[in-house]
């Protein structure tokens, strides 16, 4: 589906579904990597994830235009746009919109990057995902000083196997 394809497919389930039409630009944004879609409060236009409709289809990507159309009318009527509004939640309802999309398999990136660290008064081991500054930081059950022990790459099947489990 080309940027064109995808105009026509927002305007046409905006008229259907909203009874207003979309006024600004939608196209596909290669960078979305964990969100199917976007509306950009500034510009009114929205962005979408072209993997959403390659990897879970049409009916899926329609209720991805639907969630984001949402947001798009609400914000120009003035009424509550945001995910914890009531007004969203309603019209999202009414129309048929998805809450959620679905997880792009090898889409979000996780290094599988652990970092290790350790108290030097109380030894208290400390693993973390991402790098903490040793400087800035010390250890929550003592205070004493965060001494770096490794940087260690985890197995990610094992620790998702790890977290099905507990």
């Amino acid at each position: 589906m080309t940027d064109e394809e995808l105009q026509s497919l927002v305007q046409e389930i905006s008229l259907t579904y909203f009874h207003r039409p979309f006024r600004h630009r939608a196209k596909f944004n290669a960078r979305l990597r964990t969100t199917g879609g976007r509306y950009l409060l500034q510009s009114h236009n929205l962005e979408f994830n072209e993997r959403q409709l390659v990897h879970f289809g049409l009916d899926a990507f329609v209720g991805i235009v639907k969630h984001e159309l949402c947001h798009y009318h609400l914000h120009l009527t003035g009424s509550g746009y945001r995910h914890r509004d009531s007004d969203f939640r309603k019209l999202l309802q009414m129309v048929g919109g998805s809450r959620f999309c679905g997880t792009i398999p090898g889409a979000v990136n996780l290094s599988g990057l652990r970092y290790m660290y350790q108290c030097k008064k109380c030894g208290l081991p400390i693993i973390r995902k991402r790098r903490l500054d040793t400087r800035r930081y010390v250890c929550a059950k003592c205070g004493g000083k965060i001494l770096f022990i490794q940087k260690e790459r985890v197995n990610q099947n094992k620790e998702n196997e790890k977290e099905k489990k507990g």
